[in-house]
């Protein structure tokens, strides 16, 4: 073989190699795209230090809610300190990729030492937003984190979630060292008052079966909006003064000055609360400090004497069960505190 055919046929080898080569590496940038997806972080995570502020250990009778803005392309590192900061017993999020939300409980146990539970409440699963592999696209909705084990998980999607699938889920976990039902929710999106009004009906009459609740979450309605009548009837905001017919006096929990946010009371007292303002949302986080054991107003003998027949039962320290099969989660009369 003469040498110019040498060279003619490495040079289509290599023509074919590099363009195999390109190839490849366009394929595994699309597999890296479909595995990993867009919410996930570039780089080798690093811990933020806290401010000076931030408390050092989980404050055992504070919950938080805060709407985490999904797409933003922020950091879960940063959202991690910004919850750690106030390290609340419960956090309530919304606009939460499942797979963001395990980042962030990893990096609030990694770099923080606060080790929290997760339940997840997807009400859609999209791609767009939350990677995962196309025939399977990572999950979107709310999740809550806890402090304590949670029992009794409920999820539940509106029949109307408007322009865009909406829900609400809830759990059964401690608050105060007291059993306390916690929802979180969203409601649909500005503009869809009709629809806000029937969702808030369908939460409501959840709430309602429980004497000891709490609720979390982005309402996408001011406090005197028609929509947010039965959460008002039923039970109370964090801060005495925001009621609707004192809708002006509400702190802002947007960047667009308005209250979004809401952190109701159903048979626990709030102690105080504070709106903190973040650049990783286009939501403020909403922290309450409440005493459970303070609010509880029972409806109905029965239901009295079911929850102390049950407390007599169960001898619960630190919120583990001492003896027998009594779970500091169950200890609960039913339909009442659970």
């Amino acid at each position: 073989m003469e040498t110019s055919d040498v060279v003619s046929m490495r040079g289509r080898e290599a023509l074919v190699l590099g363009r195999g080569t390109g190839l490849l590496a366009v394929v595994m940038a699309v597999a890296c795209m479909v595995f990993v997806g867009p919410s996930a972080p570039s780089g080798v995570p690093i811990g933020r230090p806290l401010p000076v502020h931030a408390v050092k250990d989980v404050v055992p009778n504070r919950v938080m809610t805060w709407n985490i803005c999904n797409p933003c392309e922020k950091s879960d590192v940063d959202r991690a300190a910004e919850i750690a900061t106030y390290a609340p017993q419960v956090i309530g999020l919304q606009e939460a990729c499942t797979r963001d939300v395990e980042r962030i409980r990893d990096y609030l146990e990694r770099f923080y030492g606060l080790v929290y539970h997760v339940e997840y409440g997807p009400v859609l699963r999209d791609w767009g937003r939350c990677g995962g592999v196309p025939w399977h696209p990572g999950g979107f909705g709310q999740a809550i984190l806890s402090a304590a084990p949670m029992a009794d998980p409920v999820k539940v999607e509106y029949p109307d979630g408007g322009s865009e699938d909406r829900g609400y889920m809830a759990v059964t976990t401690l608050v105060g060292g007291r059993p306390v039902r916690v929802f979180n929710t969203h409601l649909a999106q500005r503009q869809q008052e009709a629809v806000r009004a029937e969702q808030t009906g369908v939460l409501a009459e959840a709430v309602a079966r429980h004497d000891r609740a709490i609720v979390l979450g982005d309402f996408n309605a001011v406090p005197d909006a028609p929509e947010l009548a039965p959460m008002w009837k039923l039970s109370d905001a964090t801060g005495s003064r925001c009621r609707p017919a004192s809708a002006a006096t509400c702190e802002p929990t947007t960047d667009w000055a308005l209250k979004f946010d809401y952190v109701f009371l159903r048979g626990v007292a709030p102690i105080e609360h504070s709106v903190e303002h973040s650049p990783y949302s286009d939501h403020h986080m909403l922290h309450a400090d409440v005493d459970p054991a303070q609010g509880v107003s029972f409806g109905s003998a029965r239901a009295r004497d079911a929850w102390h027949g049950a407390s007599r039962r169960c001898r619960i320290t630190h919120g583990h069960p001492v003896r027998g099969r009594c779970s500091a989660l169950r200890c609960t009369a039913p339909d009442t505190a659970g």
